[in-house]
């Protein structure tokens, strides 16, 4: 499958997705902080959910595993000796790639994603607190973050927080070697094509989206850095001499739940958006920036009001749709902490969401959307071809919980062209 993403809503055609599992329960409230939790989730009732999730995308498009993606890499010996030492590096255990080695492509996929256990075999360790050598990758069910479609490249994350910088790694080393995907890479960790790495680049999918070929619309906040953006306008100028723009948002530091602008703003459909309209909307103090890009320079960079505003001098027309409904700002505030405003949009005009988020889907019920539960998709008893406008609504008591929606835990690599 050749990569190429367009937009936020064109048919998908393939997507990477985790099933979580032993990683997410390998934690304690002492540290789940560290894990980006803000609490402990209960693996066997969000393991049901996500097979909610998993179960409407097997019926719609081709569906790819990271941890079947990563056994069959670790395969080729060569990609297998390369991907352990710059894991190691970058996990400060240098030295233990041999040993790793010795497993098996399958039990050494585990290992990478589930952690392995510190042998308290000596007195640092014994006195230590650190349970794990290899810490889990407890954030890797949201791989929307690692790895995000740029037209035909895949921008590899380069995430805020250590405890994720194994995800990108494992996810360039995939996209770079898998035998079933064609794509090539941007990695803002490394120097390439003459673009210097700036140490302050850091760059998460949860911010990046794709209006249309030519107009990016990207957050900057906690896990998105200005430089990080840079690092994307340095590779457009490159790579498209026609005119190009970027619509960037500032989004707040607090509370957690504004850490990715798909937390407040995601695309429905071509004549439509999900809004959490506080931030988009109200909060003045955080800028809308348009950069214009042509001739491989940038050409205009302004503040204006809001990117649905941007987005419509671009031709891209939107009517908002607000998180939690339009009468209540505590019910908006309620749902927007448990990703209110993530959808994932599989089709113009078909999305999934949480049910929980019951003035949500209310609203987007009042703009046409037709309610459909995600059982009844999976059994057969509803063909999602027969809806035009329909939102799929999917449990997540406890997947919410751990800070993303639907969006979140998609990482599309190939969707069909839009007709606009």
């Amino acid at each position: 499958m050749k990569t190429c993403i367009n937009s936020e809503f064109g048919k998908l055609e393939g997507v990477i997705i985790h099933q979580p599992g032993s990683e997410v329960e390998n934690m304690t409230p002492e540290n789940a902080e560290r894990a980006l939790y803000s609490d402990i989730l209960n693996l066997s009732i969000a393991s049901k959910e996500y097979a909610q999730l998993a179960g409407v995308l097997e019926k719609i498009t081709s569906v790819f595993n990271v941890k079947s993606l990563l056994t069959d890499i670790l395969q080729n010996e060569n990609v297998k000796l390369s991907l352990l030492k710059e894991i190691c590096i970058s996990e400060g255990i240098m030295g233990m790639e041999m040993n790793l080695a010795q497993n098996s492509p399958v039990n050494l996929a585990n290992l990478l994603i589930e952690g392995i256990v510190l042998e308290k075999n000596n007195l640092t360790n014994y006195l230590g607190n650190e349970r794990f050598l290899l810490r889990p990758l407890h954030n890797l069910f949201f791989t929307r973050d690692s790895a995000m479609g740029m037209n035909n490249h895949m921008l590899i994350g380069k995430m805020a927080n250590p405890v994720r910088e194994r995800e990108s790694i494992i996810m360039e080393a995939v996209f770079n070697h898998h035998p079933n995907i064609e794509t090539t890479t941007l990695n803002p960790s490394k120097s390439n094509s003459g673009i210097i790495n700036n140490p302050k680049s850091t760059l998460e999918g949860g911010d990046f989206q794709m209006a249309r070929d030519n107009v990016f619309v990207i957050g900057t906040g906690v896990r998105t850095s200005t430089q990080g953006i840079d690092f994307i306008i340095e590779n457009i100028k490159q790579l498209k001499s026609e005119p190009q723009h970027i619509i960037v948002q500032e989004l707040p530091s607090t509370p957690e739940s504004f850490i990715h602008l798909d937390m407040v703003f995601t695309f429905l459909n071509t004549d439509s958006c999900m809004v959490y309209e506080p931030v988009i909307y109200k909060m003045n103090r955080l800028r809308t920036i348009h950069i214009q890009l042509d001739n491989k320079k940038v050409t205009k960079i302004e503040e204006v009001p809001n990117i649905p505003a941007a987005l419509k001098t671009l031709g891209i027309d939107l009517k908002p749709i607000n998180c939690g409904g339009n009468n209540d700002s505590w019910i908006q505030e309620r749902e927007q902490w448990h990703s209110g405003a993530n959808f994932f949009a599989f089709e113009p005009g078909k999305i999934i969401g949480y049910a929980r988020n019951n003035h949500t889907i209310e609203a987007l019920n009042n703009n046409g959307y037709e309610i459909i539960n995600a059982t009844d998709v999976i059994n057969g008893k509803v063909l999602l071809d027969d809806y035009k406008k329909c939102v799929v609504q999917i449990a997540g008591s406890e997947l919410a919980r751990g800070g993303g929606g639907a969006r979140c835990m998609t990482m599309p690599i190939r969707r069909a062209e839009v007709d606009w």
